[in-house]
């Protein structure tokens, strides 16, 4: 299974903005929070790996 890096852009509501880190990309991704940790802010950095989202 591959590993992504990913960076909080913006929350808004129930979705946040996600920037990949791992690579070159300008691309924001759209999750639902309630697939994130509870714990995030603008600026977290987060690891997805097995279909989980962790904050590193």
């Amino acid at each position: 299974m591959e590993t992504f890096m990913y960076e909080i852009v913006s929350i808004d509501g129930d979705y946040a903005n996600l920037k990949r880190t791992d690579i070159e990309c300008e691309d924001l991704k759209l999750v639902a929070r309630a697939l994130l940790p509870a714990e995030i802010t603008e600026g977290t950095k987060l690891k997805y790996e097995w279909m989980q989202y962790e904050i590193i």
